[in-house]
Formats: C-alpha cells, sequence, structure tokens
C-alpha cells in the first residue's frame, strides 16, 4: 500500500513539473513574441509611431516664408511681401460654432450658415486646426481681433503686394492666397521666391485643450533682379497705352530691348491688369502677347531675304532690281506691291517695302538656304526668356512647303512670330550680326544681399559685320524716305521696318480685309544703336498701316528713351527738343498735342520765364503742338507745373524728358527745381498735388 501511495506521489509530482515547464515555455515564449515586437516596434517602426503619438496631443500647419523680393535693374522694389494678419480657430476650444460664426461672417464678409458648418464638422472630426480668414486688411484685422472671440487666434502672414499697380503686370505675374506663383517671373521663379516654408505646432493635453503653441521659423526667399527699368517701363506703357486708345485697337504689345546685353528694358501690353486684384481681372488682359501669342510679321519679316541675299553675296545695296510694275506671278499666285514699281536699287526696293523685290531675292537664296538663315534669326524655337508660357511661333520644315510658300515667306506670311523673336532678330542686326539671347533677368541674390549667380545670355552670329552694317544702312532709308518717315527721331539716326499684316478671318479660312497688325520695329541710334524698340497694335480702326500707326510709338518711346540712357544724340541732326518732327504725320497724336498746348500756353501767362525759344508747328486738324527748345546744350528750363493734374504734369515732364515723382492728389501746389531753372534731360523732378477745398 504505501508502495502504491508512493507511486502516486511520484506520478503527482512528475505531472507538476510537467506543468510547471510548459506554463514557464509558455511564459518564456509569450515574453519572447512581446519582446521581440517590442524591439521590431522601437527599431522599425519608431518613427511612424512617434509621429501617430504626436498627431494625437499636437496639430501643426505650414506658414509661409518671407517671398522675396523683384527688383528693377537700379535696385527699385518692383515687388515685395507685406505682413498681414491671418485668422485659424482650435474647433475643441469654441462652445457654440453657430455663435461664433454669427459673430465673425459680418466682419468677414463671409456666409454665417456656411461658416458654422465648417467649424461644426472640425470639432465633430477633431481637428486641431482649420483657417478662418486668411491675409486681411489692417482694418477687418483689428475688428476680428476687437471681438475677444474665445478658440479664434490671430497669425502673422505674408502678402504679396506691387506697389506700382499695373506696372510690368505681365512681367511680374502674380501669386494665388498660399504665395504660389500662377505666372510671370513669379511663376517661373517660384522656387527660389518661394524660400522654405515653416511650421506652427500647437500642443493639446488629453482633454483636447491647447496650453502650448510655438513655431520653427520659414526661411526667407531669395531676391530676383531684373532687367527692367522701372522709368523705360513707365513711358512705354504710358505711350502703348495711348495708341491703343486712338486707334481703338484690339491689344498692343512693345518692347525695348538693348541688343548688345540681350537685356529686355521694357516689356508692355495692353490690356493690363493689376495683379494686386489678378482675380478681378480678365484672362485675355492676363496674357502676355509679347511671346505667348503668335502674329505672322509681314514686311519686317523682309529683312532676312536681304541679309540671306547680300550675306551669300548674291547682291549689293546699290544693285538694281526690277520690280515689275508691282507684280509677280509664283506658282500660279500673282503677288503685288501696294503701288507699282519698275527698277529700283535694293535700298529702295526694301525703303518702299517691294514685295516682288523680296519674293525675288528669297527666290534667288532658294528653300533650304531661306530656311536655314530664318532659323539663324531665331524664328521657329523659343528666344528662352525667363518667362512662363513662350510659344516657339511657327516654322513649317522645308518639306512641308508648297511650290508657292517661298513667295509667302519672304513677306512674312505662312510664318508665325512673336514679337519677341522679331525683335531679337532685328536685335541682330543692330549688334553687328550677333543675336544674343533676350533675356529679363539680371540677377539672384541671397536675402541678405549676396549675389548667387548672373545671368549669361547666349549669343550666335547670324551674319557677317559687313552684312549687319549694310542692312542697317538701307534699314534707315525707310525711315528717311520709305514707309516709316514717321519714325524718324529729333536728334537722332533711326532706322527699321514697317509692317502691315492682313489677319485670317477664322470663319472664311482666308484673310481678313478689314482685320490687320500694325507693326513697326527699329532701333538707334544707326552707326552704333543703343535699343532695338517694337511696336505691334493688333486690330487697329480706321488707319492699319504700320507705318501710320505703330512708327509714331516707336518714336515717342526712342525720343524719351534715349535721353534717359544718356545716349548722345547723333552730330548734325536736329537736337532732341529743338526740332521733334511734326505729329502731323500721326493723327493718333492730335489729342495729347492739343493737351500739350493748352498746358503750355497756361504756364506762359502764369510766367514768362518759360524757355528762351520754341517751335510751334501746324498739325492735321488744325492743332499746333509747341516743342521745348534746351536751353544750353542738353540742358532745359523747367515749365511751371502749377495747377496741373497729375496726368498732365505728367505728359509734360515725359514730353522734356524728365522724370517726375508725384506726390499726393489732386493739382500741383508745389514743385522742385523751381519753375525757370536750367535742369537736364532725364533730371527727376519733385511735384506735390494737393486736392483744393
Amino acid at each position: 500500500m504505501s508502495e502504491y501511495f508512493a507511486v502516486q506521489t511520484q506520478a503527482n509530482s512528475d505531472r507538476l513539473r510537467r506543468r510547471t515547464l510548459i506554463v514557464a515555455l509558455v511564459l518564456a515564449l509569450w515574453m519572447l513574441i512581446i519582446g521581440t515586437r517590442l524591439f521590431y516596434l522601437q527599431t522599425s517602426q519608431h518613427g511612424w509611431l512617434s509621429a501617430h503619438a504626436r498627431a494625437q496631443h499636437q496639430g501643426a500647419v505650414s506658414t509661409n516664408p518671407s517671398r522675396g523680393l523683384i527688383l528693377d535693374r537700379a535696385g527699385r522694389e518692383l515687388v515685395r511681401s507685406v505682413d498681414c494678419d491671418s485668422f485659424f480657430a482650435v474647433p475643441s476650444q469654441i462652445a457654440d460654432p453657430h455663435q461664433t460664426a454669427t459673430r465673425l461672417a459680418p466682419v468677414l464678409e463671409a456666409d454665417s450658415e456656411a461658416l458654422a458648418t465648417r467649424l461644426a464638422e472640425a470639432k465633430r472630426t477633431d481637428r486641431k486646426f482649420v483657417w478662418i480668414a486668411r491675409k486681411l486688411d489692417q482694418e477687418r484685422a483689428e475688428k476680428v481681433q476687437a471681438l475677444e472671440l474665445h478658440g479664434i487666434y490671430a497669425h502673422k502672414e505674408s502678402k504679396r503686394f506691387y506697389p506700382n499697380g499695373r506696372l510690368a503686370a505681365h512681367v511680374l505675374g502674380f501669386v494665388d492666397t498660399d504665395e504660389l506663383g500662377l505666372a510671370g517671373v513669379e511663376q517661373f521663379h517660384n522656387a527660389p521666391l518661394a524660400g522654405k516654408a515653416g511650421r506652427l505646432f500647437i500642443e493639446e493635453d488629453g482633454r483636447r485643450r491647447s496650453y502650448e503653441s510655438f513655431e520653427t521659423q520659414p526661411r526667407p526667399g531669395q531676391t530676383v533682379v531684373l532687367t527692367i527699368d522701372r522709368t523705360i517701363q513707365f513711358r512705354t506703357e504710358q505711350a502703348l497705352a495711348t495708341a491703343v486708345a486712338n486707334t481703338r485697337a484690339r491689344t498692343g504689345t512693345a518692347i525695348v530691348l538693348d541688343p548688345r546685353s540681350g537685356e529686355v528694358l521694357a516689356l508692355a501690353g495692353v490690356p493690363a491688369f493689376d495683379p494686386n486684384e489678378a482675380g478681378n481681372s480678365s484672362a485675355a488682359a492676363r496674357t502676355n502677347e509679347a511671346l505667348q501669342n503668335i502674329y505672322e510679321p509681314g514686311s519686317t519679316f523682309k529683312i532676312v531675304a536681304y541679309a540671306a541675299a547680300i550675306e551669300e553675296k548674291l547682291i549689293q545695296p546699290e544693285d538694281r532690281i526690277d520690280c515689275q510694275m508691282g507684280a509677280i506671278d509664283v506658282a500660279g499666285r500673282i503677288v503685288r506691291d501696294h503701288h507699282p514699281y519698275g527698277m529700283l536699287s535694293m535700298t529702295e526696293a526694301l525703303a518702299k517695302s517691294s514685295n516682288v523685290a523680296a519674293i525675288k531675292l528669297a527666290s534667288r537664296v532658294g528653300r533650304e538656304r531661306m530656311y536655314d538663315y530664318i532659323t539663324r534669326f531665331g524664328f521657329g524655337v523659343r528666344t528662352g526668356i525667363e518667362l512662363p508660357g513662350e510659344t516657339p511661333g511657327l516654322l513649317r520644315p522645308v518639306a512641308r512647303w508648297q511650290p508657292s510658300s517661298i513667295a509667302s515667306i519672304a513677306i512674312g506670311q505662312e510664318i508665325g512670330a512673336t514679337p519677341l523673336q522679331v525683335a531679337a532678330a532685328f536685335g541682330a542686326l543692330a549688334n553687328d550680326g550677333v543675336r544674343v539671347a533676350p533675356h529679363l533677368v539680371r540677377e539672384v541674390r541671397h536675402a541678405d544681399g549676396r549675389v548667387l549667380r548672373r545671368t549669361t545670355p547666349s549669343e550666335q552670329r547670324v551674319t557677317s559685320v559687313r552684312t549687319a552694317r549694310a542692312l542697317r544702312g538701307m534699314l534707315e532709308s525707310v525711315t528717311v524716305e520709305g514707309t516709316a518717315k514717321r519714325a524718324q527721331l529729333s536728334g537722332y539716326r533711326a532706322a527699321g521696318k514697317t509692317g502691315t499684316a492682313q489677319k485670317i478671318d477664322p470663319r472664311t479660312k482666308a484673310y481678313s480685309k478689314t482685320k490687320y497688325v500694325a507693326s513697326f520695329v527699329g532701333f538707334a541710334p544707326v552707326e552704333n544703336p543703343s535699343v532695338v524698340i517694337i511696336v505691334v497694335i493688333n486690330e487697329p480702326t480706321g488707319a492699319y498701316y504700320g507705318g501710320e500707326v505703330a512708327a509714331p510709338v516707336f518714336r515717342e518711346i526712342a525720343e524719351s528713351v534715349l535721353p534717359y540712357l544718356n545716349v548722345a544724340p547723333n552730330a548734325g541732326m536736329p537736337d532732341a527738343g529743338a526740332d521733334v518732327a511734326s505729329d502731323a504725320r500721326t493723327p493718333a497724336r492730335t489729342g495729347s498735342a492739343t493737351a500739350a498746348a493748352q498746358q503750355v500756353e497756361r504756364a506762359n501767362n502764369d510766367r514768362e520765364m518759360f524757355l528762351p525759344r520754341h517751335v510751334q508747328r501746324t498739325m492735321q486738324g488744325g492743332a499746333s503742338e509747341v516743342v521745348y527748345a534746351v536751353a544750353s546744350g542738353r540742358t532745359i528750363l523747367m515749365p511751371n507745373l502749377f495747377g496741373q493734374s497729375v496726368r498732365d504734369a505728367a505728359r509734360v515732364c515725359a514730353q522734356l524728358g524728365l522724370q517726375i515723382e508725384a506726390r499726393g492728389e489732386g493739382r500741383a501746389s508745389r514743385q522742385r527745381p523751381a519753375a525757370g531753372r536750367e535742369i537736364e534731360v532725364g533730371q527727376i523732378v519733385r511735384v506735390n498735388f494737393a486736392k483744393s477745398d
């Protein structure tokens, strides 16, 4: 019996040990699994778990850095960012979303119900942060703060500001609410301008109550310095806007280019828009026609055929050509001149814009070589300017030319170009045959002022120096005795070419008999050009020839820009201001000339110390224009601007080549320098304006 109990006891003991061992093994295995899992979580999932834990008690939102400045070539601000208040809500702290929304909505000019719904939804879904209003003006921001609403907080942000309004709008572009560039330089250089965003963090406890917030500071954007000159841009826009208004044209484009450096000094388009309120403008107003739209360049394109023929030694400027009394048959198609001509020299044929002569020259050059010169001048490819949306134009390969295409292309048809491409092509002739790529950005600087990079434009030889200079002389004849007499400058020798192109009627698919593109592109001074200027007027009403519509605008811009750039007048030419060519040559300026005459008459009545002499010419329609004369050398006497409006004073100063700094509104009350003082062309004039009681 005792043995039986002993055996049972031993069996029970063995079972207990086995059970203990099993439990121990299970515990050991469990601990191994847990340890392995912990090790895995700590090593492989640490980042995700930490982020998840932070997300449970921390809200975060990106904060915009201070966007970089955009400056003109002289360092003057064109765009900057200003501080303003934005407001956000912490939904968990808002006891009654409907009441909060009801008080906020009138100040924010928002829909109360929509705002209440947004706040309630954010609270229901445990959102940590929700924007209420972004970048408010100071007045509305103060009203929101005065409400002292629980759970509504202010946050400083920067807002893009364009101090000059519409000035250079197509160049600068604009941004959205988050300061993302949507057009112009703002879009093309968005990355360096934007900088690096910061982060705003809001800490919450277990009951979703905020107890702390902190911010990692953003890194400010870089500064972009443009080739644009603010003063030249302003004068170009003024002249273009006046021309478009007077001709009742659909749109207009003007570009001022330095042919030696490729720098764009001005790029203007009408209609324009205010980048501060870009959302209120139309898509058409925001379109940059200087590089986004193409047109048939017409007779301005004839320089390609002439340049190719001279470069290939097929002609000389003094050679004569039979213009066949203004008609030529090309592959069964009759092309005519606007006037029948017989034998002309090459220079005369270009001056009179003979289609027959251009077609004959292109035929001598041949299709393949003609195509080669077209591409050399930069047509059919993008210029590479630092703006978005540039089109390469339209140039079909030779294999797709029709039998009559050589004739059409020679006179600027069957080819699409942008005003910028045409300006750059003329820039090659102005720069002794070397085409410098046009560009808008001079340099990019760090926020502390250090220069990070400078633009080095590409260069390509298009023609020899001999050919370029020969063509410059031929193009001068266009302004002296040809189709562009209204482009003659006072004091400077100018050269250029007119263009009058029929537009395609979208309904008939044929050339319209009522819609034209009038253009003129030229440069001055002829012997050493400082500027190339192109003016394109789209669908003018009434007069539509380039020599009548666009050439006078070239003249107005050039006579303002050249003295400003301190370009010395040509010896033996009438001095700028002493013998300005009469505007009887352009009806478009009759109204402005009449106003200018009235301004001078008022000033002379006030004080007999204007200028020692003046030239008065009778204009078309019986109006007269008073032309100011120099006092000595390149100086003039300061006119009396007292009592004039801002616009009238600016117009008088522009005619004299002066820069005006206007302060205030109303009528001129004070000016420096005083009336009658001797001043230099290009000098700054400060005028205070005040409203009469």
